[in-house]
């Protein structure tokens, strides 16, 4: 089983119930400096999420395909898709927004909608473009977490997405990008992380939703249990949505020999979908 999950945190998860903060529980510490005595709680490791949120970050059934197209009795899955079968199906998921619907202005509503319909062509994880912040943290692939007293890192094993969390706020990012600019600090035993200064062409899931090149993103980070954390993102986009709206999830540590990164560099796995068209002979 490649993903093993350390039996205390899945014991924690029962014991405790799921993104609730056990008062009993004290996060271990990491290592300080020599007289450094602010000795914030240990985020290194291996981490992954454990439900269907990149498939659709709303309360979803099972369905057979992302996309549809009309059948002779009702939709059926796009051509495209018939022959991945249950593969190309989306597991259910209970949701993880806050309230549990995404509170879209109704013009985005429908632009949302049509992201839907052309899942196959406007869906920037199939092109394996950056993930950007929420969809990094949730997508099915681990990530890890470098982190010493002066600095932290984050790494993904998707596209080998990086992200250097300041802790020196150098103001607005000078252009936007597909990860942002990550600022930090810290709120007790919870990291909050700002993350402005993203590009418009990424989005949160599988489902088509997406945000404007004016989102920001401030994400809390809480360890509440052995091997379990607690993830928190507020998404703020004034033109996209009529109020800010939360995503909760948790994220485990991974264990034994899983906890490490293997490559997974996927932009050389989409160079035919994307230019096979301009080979002199393009296949068939």
């Amino acid at each position: 089983m490649r993903r093993k999950i350390a039996v205390a945190g899945i014991v924690a998860v029962a014991m405790f119930g799921a993104g609730v903060f056990h008062p009993a529980f004290a996060a271990p510490r990491a290592h300080a400096a020599p007289g450094n005595i602010d000795r914030h709680p240990d985020l290194n490791g291996v981490w992954e999420v454990l439900n269907t949120a990149n498939w659709d970050l709303e309360a979803h059934a099972a369905r057979a395909a992302l996309a549809f197209r009309p059948g002779p009795f009702g939709p059926v899955p796009a051509k495209e898709l018939i022959a991945l079968g249950a593969v190309g199906s989306v597991p259910p998921g209970l949701g993880v927004v806050e309230g549990g619907t995404i509170p879209y202005r109704p013009e985005a509503l429908a632009t949302k909608k049509e992201n839907q319909v052309h899942w196959l062509e406007r869906d920037p994880e199939i092109k394996c473009y950056l993930p950007g912040v929420p969809r990094a943290t949730y997508m099915p692939f681990p990530f890890q977490i470098f982190q010493s007293d002066v600095s932290l890192l984050f790494v993904y094993e998707y596209a080998g997405a990086v992200r250097n969390i300041l802790f020196k706020d150098p103001g607005p990012p000078p252009v936007d990008s597909w990860m942002g600019q990550s600022v930090g600090h810290w709120e007790g035993d919870t990291l909050v992380v700002v993350v402005t200064g993203q590009n418009d062409s990424t989005w949160f899931d599988r489902a088509g939703n997406f945000h404007s090149a004016n989102m920001k993103v401030v994400e809390r980070y809480t360890p509440n249990g052995p091997g379990i954390m607690r993830y928190e993102a507020e998404i703020t986009d004034p033109s996209t949505f009529t109020r800010p709206w939360k995503v909760k999830l948790n994220l485990y540590r991974l264990v034994g020999e899983d906890a490490q990164l293997q490559q997974f560099k996927c932009v050389e796995f989409v160079e035919e979908l994307m230019y096979g068209r301009l080979r002199k002979e393009p296949l068939p």
